[in-house]
């Protein structure tokens, strides 16, 4: 079975579809632990209220590495073996990311390399007034560049007339939802591979 550790510092809404697709039996997984950087994150309430252990780790006063190396620590402590980033906004130290390269994957608002950067709905808001047909969410692995790992999947989502950030947004975590699971799902059969800098799927 999959241990998966999940950092966020919003209300990570797409691990309720992760909660809901365990449950259900489609992932062969657990979410072992839950951290966030902010006390308040709803993020760590959805987990109390489903049984899964909640860390707030205090970034204040902390170096990135200082800070990373706590998080890892509670990691490590709860022997997790995937890593998802989920609304989490820190950019990961070079350490962090070396310690468990190939292991973090981040699922990003937009079809990256386009509006790499950007977070959540500054995003969305940008996609909106440069005129795009097309939007959708990228999942990909954390190198220690911004949004530049290796893409695991992609989803296109359809941009309509009146559209705004909020149902926009609405759209396009329906799509991060699909593609989190499948990728899990796939990670977890040992179907997912990173040669050179790109990712195999088999």
């Amino acid at each position: 079975m999959l241990r998966l550790g999940i950092l966020a510092s919003t209300r990570a809404t797409d691990m309720q579809a992760i909660i809901n697709a365990i449950n259900s039996k489609k992932l062969n997984a657990v979410i072992s632990v839950v951290i966030s950087n902010k006390v308040y994150a709803y993020a760590l309430e959805r987990a109390r209220n489903h049984g899964i252990r909640a860390v707030f780790v205090e970034q204040k006063g902390k170096t990135r590495e200082e800070f990373d190396k706590e998080v890892a620590k509670v990691l490590d402590e709860n022997n997790v073996d995937l890593i998802l980033l989920i609304g989490y906004m820190r950019f990961l130290s070079p350490w962090f990311v070396n310690k468990y390269k190939n292991k973090i994957m981040n699922i990003h608002p937009s079809l990256l390399p386009k509006y790499a950067g950007g977070m959540d709905k500054d995003v969305h808001a940008e996609v909106l007034k440069n005129k795009e047909k097309i939007t959708g969410c990228t999942l990909h692995f954390v190198d220690e560049g911004v949004d530049s790992g290796p893409i695991i999947m992609q989803k296109e989502v359809k941009i309509e007339k009146n559209e705004t950030v909020d149902t926009l947004k609405e759209k396009v975590q329906k799509a991060e939802q699909e593609i989190i699971v499948k990728a899990i799902d796939l990670y977890e059969k040992g179907k997912i591979k990173v040669v050179g800098n790109k990712v195999v799927i088999k």
